[in-house]
């Protein structure tokens, strides 16, 4: 099982993701972002990929699709708040959004 983020690791590892947008729940150790995209093939495109990568990685998104917005957030349930695995996650996230923005 993975172990929830020490606070030294936690501010380090949130730094470059605030900067992408990320933002911290209030109410539960967790971090969530709204992707939006050019149109809703190319929001449930990047889905599809990020589906394939969350099941190779045994470690699956909360999110909600709504037309060309994604609502994902991210927290380790098993370790009860954020971990390395939802760090890896929304970083390889963002490397498909960028790819399907170009």
């Amino acid at each position: 099982m993975a172990a929830k983020l020490s606070d030294l690791e936690r501010t380090a590892a949130l730094m470059p993701l605030r900067t992408a947008g990320w933002t911290e729940l209030a109410d539960r150790d967790a971090i969530t972002k709204d992707f939006v995209f050019a149109d809703f093939v190319t929001a449930f495109s990047w889905m599809s990929a990020i589906a394939l990568e969350a099941e190779k990685r045994d470690h699956h998104p909360e999110w909600s699709n709504v037309y060309k917005t994604v609502t994902v957030t991210l927290t380790t349930h098993d370790a009860g708040g954020l971990t390395a695995l939802d760090i890896g996650l929304a970083t390889e996230m963002e490397r498909h959004a960028a790819n399907s923005a170009a």
